[in-house]
């Protein structure tokens, strides 16, 4: 964090800010590389459905498309979480 923040917040403060940034970056990672594989399980079951195998294909990219959801969900929560912590450091600088 910014050097210049530590006279104004307690380090109980400092503290929390520093966990939230921490479990943002871990969040936003985690969704990249989920984001990724579900990628990658869409395009084997483009391949499979393409290969006439309609079931396997359908499961595949289904499960790829329902993975690719629930990873941007994730992406979204980490930066609304490090947008709250922004807005709340900004908020006590004033």
């Amino acid at each position: 964090m910014n050097n210049n923040l530590t006279p104004n917040h307690s380090p109980i403060e400092l503290s929390i800010a520093q966990e939230r940034l921490r479990q943002g970056r871990y969040s936003f990672n985690l969704a990249l590389i989920a984001t990724t594989v579900s990628f990658f399980i869409g395009l084997v079951g483009a391949g499979l459905i393409l290969s006439n195998q309609v079931p396997e294909g359908t499961v595949a990219a289904a499960s790829g498309l329902a993975s690719s959801v629930c990873c941007i969900s994730l992406a979204k929560d980490a930066n609304d979480r490090l947008d709250k912590v922004l807005a709340e450091i900004n908020d006590s600088e004033k």
